[in-house]
């Protein structure tokens, strides 16, 4: 039987297998279906502490696998379908073909951001179409940009990327934002923000070197089509949380991020800990999802240690 199982490779999945690789409890972890997480299609990330100039996204997580693996931590590729707990208090995962023990297990399976399902998108993501202006706003200054979306992150993500672009178009299927109204009242009062009312993306256009320079929309209402030239689509529609798997282990909100108990990582079912994007709506960053792993993995050596 493993000490801890931890479900998820990304940011905060690694730095819970370093914690507890390096308080010896032998961390076995399970990748997913997206080994490295969402970091892994984004190109250079500028915001993570110790990297000043930088670093690719596939590189630093590939530096915190080599960590992770420095200390002992054992990495199976895998996609875990269900999570049970037992009489006993252990836990069984299901992975792939095998049945895995564990006495505890921390959750670091992320959640997928929304795009809008069009042929050829997911090719896209880091050559002009991402879902994190915080991560790549600052690589479009003094281009025109585009936020897809109506509610409130639509609204704060088109008005951080007036910091940097020369223009931001704000993409929305209906003729009214869903946005609170201070939302939506501060982003159409920015001279750099420009609405574009009742459409919908129907095609990407790309450069000869397969980069994103600009979208053909739809108007839902007349069925006109348009092209709107730019550098970069920024897709705020949502996210998905990793959860469905766990069943009613775990309880979440009305958009399936796990509810943590206040001020922890611990979730209802004792043993089981949750940590970054699939349990955090709000931040959705890479060194705070990193700083969630960390704790989960105090919180699980604690728990062990109580077990006896």
């Amino acid at each position: 039987m493993e000490e801890v199982i931890i479900i998820g490779t990304g940011c905060a999945g690694y730095t819970a297998a370093i914690y507890t690789a390096r308080a010896s409890l032998k961390p076995l972890m399970i990748s997913g279906m997206q080994p490295g997480g969402q970091l892994t299609t984004t190109t250079e990330v500028e915001n993570f502490p110790g990297h000043p100039e930088g670093i690719m996204g596939p590189d630093l997580m590939v530096k915190l696998q080599q960590q992770a693996e420095r200390f002992g931590t054992r990495i199976q590729y895998a996609n875990v379908e269900s999570v049970a707990k037992m009489a006993d208090g252990s836990f069984v995962v299901k992975a792939g073909e095998e049945t895995l023990e564990a006495k505890t297990v921390i959750v670091a399976t992320g959640a997928t951001a929304r795009y809008m399902g069009i042929e050829g998108e997911m090719e896209l993501i880091g050559r002009g179409l991402t879902a994190c202006a915080t991560c790549d706003g600052a690589f479009y200054r003094d281009v025109p940009v585009c936020v897809v979306g109506g509610g409130d992150s639509a609204c704060e993500e088109a008005e951080f990327l007036t910091r940097f672009a020369s223009k931001v178009y704000l993409i929305h299927r209906r003729d009214e934002l869903r946005a609170s109204k201070i939302m939506a009242d501060r982003a159409l009062g920015n001279e750099k923000i420009e609405p574009v009312w009742d459409s919908v993306i129907t095609e990407y256009l790309t450069d000869e070197k397969g980069d994103v320079r600009g979208l053909k929309l739809k108007n839902v209402k007349s069925g006109d089509e348009s092209e709107l030239a730019l550098d970069c689509v920024f897709m705020a529609i949502g996210h998905t949380p990793n959860s469905g798997f766990l069943g009613d282990l775990v309880e979440r909100d009305d958009a399936g991020y796990i509810k943590q108990v206040p001020g922890r990582t611990a979730t209802k079912t004792a043993g089981l800990f949750a940590a970054g994007d699939v349990a955090d709506s709000f931040y959705r960053q890479a060194i705070t999802a990193a700083g969630q792993g960390c704790a989960a993995a105090l919180e699980a050596e604690r728990y062990l240690t109580e077990l006896g």
